[in-house]
């Protein structure tokens, strides 16, 4: 059975996701269709990148996935296929693939298969099924379109180290905040405690005046309503408010800046 993921902005008001499921239905047999999310900020492929890049790794191989964010095609921003680590990946290469696989090798075909629609408004449907559908059958990008050597490369925010006699300061930002408005960083795991190790350190964000100078393991180690600072099943710090909202009430937004002040 194959399997096929969904990642869109489209919501689900409206007639957009129906229609490309039906049409995933009435061309490939035997499948099973997985929405990832269709709550990305329209055209956000920022957001669109963090959401995808934290999921699909838990597929099996032969996942086809579908990126319905910002995917109308140009000359600049033309339609790709990638394979890589035996999944597939279909999209237009806005930078949002960049963002996801950063400058690791990819296989990568430009799609140039026949559309049997003139409207080129609503390319998910009328252009990523084919695809889709040749992936299925084919288990190969080669009949999708020309190689490509490269994909277009969008620059993601890293986080800056800042030294002086008396203190290390990683500086970084929130990229995303989650349902439950956790404020999760760009700061990874391996960055803080390749500084912080057994040191002293603070955490500071906004104009907040009470620092964190822990790193709890669940949220449940500080008591309801109380601030955290934890790194997230992905690596990345995560502040929060144990069965609170951190975003709101701490002023968490994305692109807030945070600040780790280590001890030499």
């Amino acid at each position: 059975m194959a399997i096929i993921t969904l990642t869109t902005d489209w919501g689900i008001k409206d007639h957009y996701l129906a229609s490309v499921k039906g049409s995933l239905l009435k061309h490939i047999e035997n499948i099973q269709i997985i929405d990832i999310t269709h709550d990305v900020l329209p055209f956000d492929i920022y957001q669109a990148s963090f959401i995808f890049k934290n999921s699909y790794k838990n597929f099996p191989d032969g996942t086809i996935h579908i990126i319905g964010v910002n995917s109308d095609a140009s000359i600049e921003s033309p339609h790709i296929a990638i394979k890589h680590e035996n999944q597939y990946f279909i999209g237009a290469d806005n930078g949002v693939f960049s963002l996801i696989f950063g400058m690791q090798d990819l296989e990568i075909a430009e799609i140039d298969i026949f559309q049997e629609s003139d409207n080129f408004t609503f390319s998910t449907k009328d252009v990523f099924v084919k695809a889709a559908q040749i992936i299925d059958k084919d288990k190969s990008l080669a009949k999708l379109g020309p190689k490509r050597d490269s994909i277009n490369r969008m620059m993601s925010f890293e986080p800056v180290v800042e030294m002086d006699d008396e203190n290390i300061a990683i500086i970084g930002k929130v990229i995303y905040v989650d349902r439950y408005e956790n404020a999760i960083t760009n700061i990874s795991e391996d960055l803080f405690y390749s500084y912080a190790k057994n040191k002293r350190f603070d955490i500071t964000f906004n104009s907040y005046t009470e620092e964190l100078t822990t790193i709890s393991k669940s949220y449940l180690d500080v008591p309801p309503s109380e601030m955290c600072a934890i790194f997230d099943s992905n690596g990345l710090l995560e502040i929060s408010i144990n069965q609170g909202n951190a975003g709101s009430l701490l002023g968490l937004k994305l692109d807030s800046r945070i600040r780790i002040n280590i001890e030499k």
